[in-house]
């Protein structure tokens, strides 16, 4: 008999700890600042003149050519397919 009154308020606690709702209140909304004005440009003028044309680019590097390659002679290669 104890055991089961001892569960019954445990029971009971447990129950009202999970219901115990908190009740948030919304923070009151800021206050509307005052509208500013904003200064925008103007239109846009003309075009200006063209620039003088840029210093031509660096020349490419030309290496030493390597020496040609060997044939395969009786190399056999073996290509298996992926699965």
């Amino acid at each position: 008999m104890n055991h089961f009154l001892l569960l019954a308020a445990l029971f009971a606690a447990t129950t009202l700890c999970a219901c115990d709702k908190t009740t948030n209140t919304p923070a009151p909304a800021a206050a509307t600042p005052a509208p500013t004005t904003i200064v925008v440009a103007g239109p846009a003028g003309p075009a200006g003149a063209d620039g003088a044309p840029g210093a031509s680019g660096a020349a490419g590097n030309d290496g030493e050519k390597g020496d040609p390659g060997k044939t395969g002679g009786d190399t056999v290669v073996v290509v298996t397919p992926q699965k």
